[in-house]
């Protein structure tokens, strides 16, 4: 059993939007910091977040993976990237799973070293992949690629053990990629363990995929969960950030996930584009991307803490 852009903008009116005030300092009694700082010039994407108060970021710059203490702020650059992008990233037995985005790539650190313990080179390069996001289940990690109909597997062998390759499983039935547009992002299982879930950002469709690749279009009724990117799945509520729309949206699914149903959607006043979630504490942390601002080196970043809706 497993382990665990705006085409649509328009959200149901009978959904409401629920705007989580930003506390005043004075007023904070958590004793984590809301806002986490990050390196100017950073252009956060991912984040993950293991059973100790570290969150690790990747970056769209060089593929530098920064982590942070979630009971201070401070941080370092924890390992140094490739030079191409890091996008989502996932923890998993002492090991940080990283998507590598245009480098058509996936990476594997050491969590208590950084040290780089593997690359897969998932698609080249010249090809414009865009290998965006990652879960990792009890017998492998899970890539999609948003440029193409196609999910990138890591067998994991005894005790978690790295394969020697990646193995490429094509996606068939309802997904139809659209080229040059973000495809397949976000990627989680489904309640029961026995398939995956991925967010089309482009459709704003959510898809069942089985092992074999078969995808599943599930059921959300009317609605839509439009630029989708980061997901996270806790029992049978599924959360998906709608990055430009400042969104997190709350999805109840059925145990299979074939079907679900859009209860909410909570924003922030310090949302700014973010992308991908992680949970600590009873709270969602998120990176701020900001893809509306033009980055520059001296463009701030930050990452916030939001109650679990």
């Amino acid at each position: 059993m497993l382990r665990r852009t705006l085409a649509n903008a328009v959200l149901c009116t009978a959904l409401a939007v629920t705007v989580v005030a930003q506390p005043a300092a004075a007023a904070q009694t958590s004793p984590l910091p809301s806002t986490i700082t990050l390196p100017s010039g950073f252009q956060p994407e991912g984040i993950a977040i293991g059973q100790k108060p570290y969150a690790y970021f990747g970056s769209r710059v060089d593929g530098d993976i920064y982590r942070a203490d979630l009971r201070t702020g401070a941080g370092r650059i924890f390992a140094e990237g490739p030079g191409t992008t890091s996008l989502g990233m996932k923890i998993d037995d002492g090991r940080l799973f990283v998507a590598g985005g245009n480098g058509g790539d996936a990476r594997v650190y050491d969590l208590r070293s950084g040290a780089l313990l593997k690359t897969y080179q998932l698609r080249p390069a010249a090809d414009g992949p865009f290998i965006n996001d990652v879960i990792v289940t009890r017998d492998a990690a899970w890539f999609t690629d948003s440029r193409s109909a196609t999910l990138f597997k890591l067998p994991l062998g005894r005790h978690g053990k790295l394969p020697a390759e990646a193995v490429a499983v094509p996606l068939t039935g309802d997904l139809v990629v659209v080229p040059g547009a973000t495809n397949a992002n976000g990627i989680t299982t489904t309640p029961d363990g026995r398939a995956l879930i991925i967010v089309q950002s482009n459709t704003g469709y959510l898809f069942r995929v089985t092992r074999s690749g078969v995808t599943t279009r599930i059921d959300l009724g009317a609605e839509l969960v439009t630029n989708g990117d980061g997901l996270w799945l806790r029992g049978k509520t599924l959360y998906a950030v709608q990055n430009r729309l400042n969104v997190i949206a709350k999805i109840e699914l059925n145990r299979k996930g074939t079907a679900g149903t859009v209860v909410s959607r909570t924003g922030d006043p310090r949302f700014d584009v973010p992308t991908t979630i992680a949970e600590y504490g009873k709270r969602f942390y998120l990176p701020n991307a900001r893809f509306t601002t033009p980055p520059t080196p001296e463009t701030t970043y930050n990452a916030v803490a939001v109650p679990i809706p």
